[in-house]
């Protein structure tokens, strides 16, 4: 494209050419300003054919794409081109518009890549950071594990104690069975005595009262005595299955 418009104009030397760009801020000679041009040129295509497929390569080549577009627009710009559009070019657009629709197309596509380049290296470092944090995160659960091991701990020695208690309890009770079946046995006795030796009306029945009396609370005592049993019958239940949890 560039030959294409550089065919109609006349061969003038490159000492009569201008030798700065006014768009510059410093005034370049043309063969200096050319000499990098070709610089660029192998820069891009070193970075495009001799380095891997990387991001960070494609990076570099959309830099160097930009800096030979931006330099083929400062270059135009000082060429003295024919009126009218060009024509080999798709559509009727003067050159330097052309070249500077092309610079935004490279910059954003440049932008685009870094900020790939970015989101990649943000992957990286929360990667990083993960496998930083696994021992951590791991420590946390082993002790999160232990904790729930010291509280089904704690549990069973409760429910252990609460059987003890228990069992402290109903042989309390049976003791108290015990001696009231004993005073039983001595009250039976003393009203056959008393059937034998003295046949006092009055006597008996008071012993017959205090007999009916003990056998009432024994009745309570066995009525306690069973549910005792039956909650003691609940707590081994419930001992049984912690121990089939843990």
């Amino acid at each position: 494209m560039l030959l294409q418009i550089l065919i109609p104009l006349p061969l003038v030397p490159l000492s009569l050419l201008p030798v700065s760009i006014p768009l510059l801020p410093v005034s370049l000679p043309l063969p200096l300003l050319l000499s990098l041009l070709l610089q660029l040129l192998l820069l891009l295509f070193t970075n495009t054919t001799t380095t891997t497929t990387t991001t960070a390569t494609v990076v570099g080549a959309g830099t160097a794409t930009t800096l030979l577009l931006l330099l083929l627009i400062l270059l135009v710009l000082q060429l003295p081109l024919p009126p009218g559009p060009l024509p080999l070019l798709p559509v009727s657009l003067p050159l330097p518009l052309l070249l500077i629709l092309l610079l935004l197309q490279q910059l954003l596509l440049l932008l685009l890549l870094l900020l790939l380049l970015l989101l990649l290296l943000l992957v990286l470092l929360l990667l990083l950071l993960l496998l930083l944090l696994l021992p951590l995160l791991l420590l946390i659960l082993l002790l999160l594990q232990l904790l729930l091991l010291l509280q089904k701990l704690i549990l069973l020695l409760l429910l252990l104690l609460i059987l003890l208690i228990l069992l402290l309890l109903l042989l309390l009770l049976l003791l108290l069975l015990q001696l009231l079946l004993l005073l039983q046995l001595l009250i039976l006795l003393w009203l056959l005595l008393l059937l034998l030796l003295l046949p006092q009306l009055l006597l008996l029945l008071l012993l017959l009262l205090v007999l009916q009396l003990l056998l009432l609370l024994q009745q309570l005592l066995l009525l306690l005595l069973l549910l005792l049993l039956l909650l003691l019958l609940l707590l081994l239940l419930v001992l049984l299955l912690l121990l089939l949890l843990l």
